[in-house]
């Protein structure tokens, strides 16, 4: 069965964590640690790459970017689950300041740093 949810994915990394007795090295610190090498090894997945190239991965090459990420997702949900974090909630928080922070018509189609007037 695969998961559909967050919950669904965090029950079963508990699940798995607990099955080897991992539980004592996810602490935040270890897990945030770890979530940023995960970071670190998708973000080497586009080294070098043009932006065009970004956008046409190969096969081989999109496996390799879905793995990181499903790696970075899954320290995540872990990070979330240890310090008892809505991860969803905490998305529609984040959405709503940032919808506040960066008015659309502010902002359409421009990369440069916003500073309101």
């Amino acid at each position: 069965m695969s998961p559909r949810t967050l919950e669904d994915i965090r029950r079963r990394l508990e699940e798995f964590a607990r099955a080897r007795d991992w539980e004592q090295f996810h602490t935040p610190k270890n897990l945030a640690m770890a979530l940023i090498v995960e970071a670190g090894e998708l973000v080497e997945r586009f080294q070098w790459l043009t932006a065009e190239e970004s956008r046409a991965l190969s096969p081989e090459q999109r496996d390799a970017v879905e793995q990181e990420m499903a790696d970075v997702l899954l320290y995540l949900v872990q990070l979330a689950d240890r310090l008892g974090i809505d991860l969803l909630a905490a998305a529609d928080r984040k959405i709503a300041i940032n919808e506040g922070k960066y008015p659309a018509d502010a902002v359409r189609g421009r990369a440069t740093k916003y500073r309101p007037s």
